[in-house]
């Protein structure tokens, strides 16, 4: 959505005025800097909480690829035959 009002055929209304390059730069850090404002810094416990959910979740993925690696691995091996030596 557009913070600017606009006419129906896409030209800006009387009232708004319209901003240059560096008006638009100046306005986006604004409105970073506002919504950066409303940021609420977790506790210690909040972040160790979340940084262990992280890294469980991300062990049980790399148990699960590897069950997939391995198995898909066997099954090939069976269905074609492991080389001789």
């Amino acid at each position: 959505m557009s913070e600017s009002s606009t006419t129906a055929a896409g030209k800006p209304d009387k009232g708004s005025k319209e901003l240059g390059l560096f008006g638009r730069i100046i306005l986006f850090v604004r409105q970073v800097v506002a919504e950066l404002r409303k940021v609420v810094t977790p506790t210690r416990p909040e972040l160790v909480n979340y940084t262990l959910v992280v890294l469980v979740f991300i062990l049980v993925c790399m148990a699960f690829v590897f069950v997939l690696d391995f198995g898909i691995g066997r099954a090939v091996l069976w269905l074609l035959g492991s080389p001789s030596s």
